[in-house]
């Protein structure tokens, strides 16, 4: 059991999966910062200063903070935001890259052609 255990952990897959489980938190980590610490702060003095945190209702005894919900949910609509911007960015930058890789596989393909077309013609033959 033991042996097949290791034959699993070691794996190409799980190994590629915990590098991006810890890869994925640490990018979390900084999408967070950028909306806790630079977004939301900028957002709250547009809004004049209005925290949703603090935003509660007390029903008997229970005490219902609707506020921290309300600001959990603008959180993740911010960083869903912010990782489609880094996305959609990351995304054009590949196309560009695959873009100039054609233009050099067209460059060679217009190099063959025109050697090709050199031999076909009786001028240029060696006979």
């Amino acid at each position: 059991m033991w042996q097949e255990f290791k034959k699993f952990a070691v794996k190409g897959n799980v190994i590629d999966l915990a590098v991006a489980v810890i890869i994925g938190a640490a990018f979390g980590k900084i999408v967070k910062s950028l909306v806790d610490d630079i977004i939301m702060p900028l957002l709250g003095i547009l809004l004049g200063g209005i925290s949703f945190t603090n935003l509660k209702v007390t029903v008997g005894e229970a005490v219902i903070t609707y506020g921290v919900f309300l600001q959990n949910v603008v959180d993740f609509f911010l960083i869903a935001l912010v990782i489609f911007f880094i996305i959609r960015l990351y995304k054009k930058m590949e196309r560009k890259e695959e873009i100039k890789a054609e233009v050099k596989v067209d460059q060679k393909e217009e190099l063959l052609k025109e050697i090709r077309d050199l031999l076909k013609d009786p001028r240029h033959s060696p006979e």
